[in-house]
């Protein structure tokens, strides 16, 4: 099958440099990712995928797939090969009865939390409603629900995968259970999803919003927190940031573009008890208490704005099991130094039902960790790239000592294959031969690769 033959079999439409929306559909999320495919295949049904899979196969040509495109690293693209765009596959069905809502794989977050809002449910996923279902799935998933229903991979009942040889199977539970397991943390290494069925949460209105003090304050606000929200009811979470106040509404005027350390909160228990569950908040007196009764779709679309796509990012991660007095030392001196107002570290607590789920349950293997932190450089200005990246990396060189080890896999960049494997740690050699099974030429590895066993 040649290019001409391949647009021939696919309902979707196939990009190329030529085509008018090319360069517009070619961009990642991460502007400071600039690659050129040859080919982009505009997937619109399980059959578009087979078609592509087929083809690159076939021909030996590399292969990408891209959902929300929010990869930290652009791994949703590759220079000189094909890639499988599902953004055109965007269907969501919730079945009020179980309660489980059927999502397509180029669907976003904003739009499941706007299906399954109308009956009350949640699907534990992230903090920006842009990303991409599939992406932040199949990496794992960690949010503002984790502590109360775990990962988003905690709640992934089957997934519709299109594998390596162009067959479509079902992973789950009952039917290919290797690859049901894999799926859950191990990315994109194993097929395409197309679809997945999630057990929707009974989360409506929360109890919610940012907590902000000024810099000076940092020390004494994560060393309360690190205790407090480990012995916090698991309905509440609640992530610590460093940020640069944005200069618009809702911040009041006197806070815009002051570096700042917070909490943003979400408690999605029983909201009568919600004044007196956050007393001990109020009592540390924030200069900001931005905290009330908010709709979930509303606290999970917040950071939307101070995050379009089209920003130069760099990343790097970590997971710990504690936040120690020397770590907290090189957070106050990192925090202050931010080189840019979108530039940002987030601690996001991973214990309560995530714990509650076995090391060797899931491909996520870090199930003791309290924490997943993100240290993130961001900046319009591409001349930037270079005092992004150094922050990030400083910062990263200073607490990482202070670490469990590895890193959640979709806050990593391309950070080679020893990074891989320590994000894995004792599940990465079940992986490769799951890999092996599945995947044994590995076609699908423009990813954090888990190479095949053999």
């Amino acid at each position: 099958m040649n290019i001409e033959d391949l647009a021939a079999n696919l309902r979707g439409e196939l990009l190329t440099p030529d085509s008018a929306d090319y360069d517009e559909t070619r961009a990642v999320f991460n502007a400071m990712i600039d690659k050129k495919p040859s080919m982009i295949a505009m997937c619109v049904d399980a059959t578009d995928v087979q078609t592509c899979i087929n083809f690159a196969r076939d021909n030996d040509v590399p292969l990408a797939i891209c959902s929300g495109g929010h990869n930290a690293g652009g791994l949703g693209s590759v220079d000189g090969g094909l890639v499988i765009n599902l953004s055109k596959m965007r269907g969501i069905r919730v079945d009020p009865k179980t309660k489980t809502v059927r999502v397509q794989a180029g669907c976003r977050w904003g739009d499941v939390d706007h299906a399954a809002h109308a009956y009350g449910l949640a699907i534990p996923s992230g903090i920006i409603s842009t990303t991409g279902v599939g992406g932040l799935t199949l990496g794992g998933g960690l949010g503002h629900l984790t502590r109360a229903y775990g990962l988003t991979i905690d709640n992934l009942l089957e997934a519709d995968v299109v594998l390596a040889d162009g067959s479509m199977v079902v992973a789950g539970p009952d039917e290919n259970p290797d690859l049901y397991w894999a799926l859950r943390g191990g990315g994109g290494n194993f097929g395409v999803v197309t679809s997945f069925l999630f057990q929707g949460r009974p989360v409506d209105t929360i109890f919610g919003g940012p907590t902000l003090w000024h810099l000076d304050r940092t020390e004494e606000i994560m060393k309360w927190y690190r205790d407090f929200i480990l012995q916090a009811p698991e309905e509440l979470t609640g992530f610590f940031l460093f940020l640069t106040v944005p200069p618009g509404p809702p911040f009041p005027e006197h806070l815009h573009l002051k570096k700042m350390c917070g909490i943003v909160w979400c408690y999605s228990g029983d909201l009568a008890k919600a004044e007196e569950l956050f007393a001990p908040v109020r009592e540390l007196q924030p200069d900001l208490y931005g905290v009330g009764e908010m709709p979930f779709p509303m606290l999970n679309s917040a950071f939307d704005a101070v995050y379009p796509a089209g920003d130069q990012w760099y990343w790097r991660a970590d997971f710990f099991t504690e936040i120690s007095d020397e770590s907290i030392a090189e957070h106050v001196k990192w925090g202050a130094a931010m080189p840019t107002p979108q530039s940002s570290m987030h601690l996001y607590p991973i214990d309560g039902a995530a714990h509650r789920v076995g090391a060797e349950d899931t491909a996520w293997s870090y199930r003791e960790a309290n924490w997943a932190g993100v240290i993130v450089g961001v900046d319009p200005d591409p001349g930037k790239k270079d005092i992004l990246r150094d922050w990030a990396v400083g910062y990263y060189d200073a607490v990482h000592p202070h670490s469990s080890g590895g890193a959640y896999i979709n806050f990593m960049m391309e950070e080679g294959q020893e990074r891989v494997q320590a994000s894995y740690r004792d599940n990465y050699d079940r992986l490769a031969e799951i890999k092996a099974k599945y995947d044994p030429n590995n076609l699908f590895k423009v990813n954090q690769n888990i190479k095949p066993k053999g």
